[in-house]
């Protein structure tokens, strides 16, 4: 998707070989190449720069519009012929140089001493408590309640009655209608990305969105994290218990429950109407189908089909699993021998 102007103020457009020299990279193609936005390689629309890193075994997935690459050799062999870019060995590194060179969040340069911003648009049957700030550009709906101290940041769009509790902050997201966010709820952070740098690990940059449809609830003190380049999105009706955390790119379904204490890594899908237990645990990039239950305490690292109840870590159909526990406990404690 492209980076939403909303949250990410754009600093102009910069030349491949201007990101070459950042970078200290080698250029293939025109230097006077233009790069007008930033994207993941599946998404990539015409002037994104986008990366290819890994060990290259497989093939990632490209859209048909992108054309410069930020690259390392093992990838390079799927870059296509008629595309530009540069060669480096920490590609996703250099793509973040010039990720940061061209957009900066609106929320790490907000200033100023008014507690709600003059270009905000707060409805006149808002109401917000005192200590609450509102950031430029923010609009909070008919009806919606602003707790004390929290923080609404700029650019963000809160729809009609919803609720937002004391100490919450919502930053680069879109709340629909009826949303409940409890005291403490964290909205739009950076998620846990890292990356190679050429001095050790460094803290990737988050240029996605989070998006909660209608009636979405989120309990006190967990924390939905924003997408690196895409949105992580919930569901209308999705009701998320205390203490969870939703990584980046994460798109739950509608109906989703999840009981407290849960994590969710990166770019983990959750079909329509499942139920995640207390404590559960998703590795990334999985793909759990819809009217999936997973029990208490389950740690999941493969797909789950439509319809299915997986529990265990790691975590298997339910039948499997309890044939697994009743083995262990005949082992642990067997029967006397008369």
């Amino acid at each position: 998707m492209t980076v939403d102007p909303r949250f990410y103020a754009p600093s102009g457009a910069l030349t491949l070989g201007r990101i070459a020299d950042l970078a200290g990279a080698e250029l293939f193609g025109s230097p006077d190449n233009e790069v007008t936005g930033i994207s993941s390689a599946a998404n990539a629309r015409r002037g994104d720069i986008v990366f290819l890193d890994g060990d290259g075994r497989s093939a990632p997935a490209i859209s048909a519009e992108a054309g410069l690459f930020v690259t390392n050799e093992a990838n390079r062999k799927y870059v296509p012929e008629s595309a530009s870019g540069v060669v480096t060995r920490l590609p996703r590194y250099a793509h973040s140089l010039a990720a940061l060179a061209m957009y900066r969040a609106r929320h790490d340069a907000w200033s100023g001493e008014d507690r709600i911003a003059a270009s905000a648009s707060v409805h006149p049957d808002a109401h917000i408590a005192p200590g609450a700030v509102i950031g430029p550009d923010a609009a909070i709906g008919e009806g919606t309640r602003i707790g004390p101290n929290a923080v609404i940041g700029p650019g963000v769009q809160v729809g009609r009655n919803c609720a937002i509790g004391a100490n919450a902050s919502v930053l680069c997201a879109l709340v629909g209608d009826h949303v409940t966010l409890l005291a403490g709820a964290r909205i739009g952070e950076a998620g846990f990305g890292t990356m190679v740098g050429p001095d050790g690990l460094r803290d990737a940059p988050h240029f996605g969105r989070v998006i909660l449809q209608d009636h979405v609830s989120i309990g006190a003190n967990s924390c939905v994290d924003r997408g690196v380049f895409d949105d992580t999105i919930l569901g209308e009706r999705t009701k998320i218990d205390n203490l969870c955390q939703i990584a980046h790119n994460v798109v739950f379904g509608r109906s989703v429950l999840m009981a407290a204490f849960g994590g969710i890594s990166g770019s983990v899908r959750i079909g329509n109407g499942s139920m995640l237990g207390g404590r559960v645990g998703v590795a990334d990039h999985v793909q759990v189908g819809d009217g999936v239950s997973l029990a208490a305490s389950a740690g999941l690292f493969r797909n789950v089909p439509d319809g299915e109840t997986w529990g265990g870590t790691p975590a298997k159909p339910a039948r499997e699993w309890m044939r697994e526990v009743a083995w262990l406990q005949r082992q642990a404690n067997p029967k006397k021998k008369g």
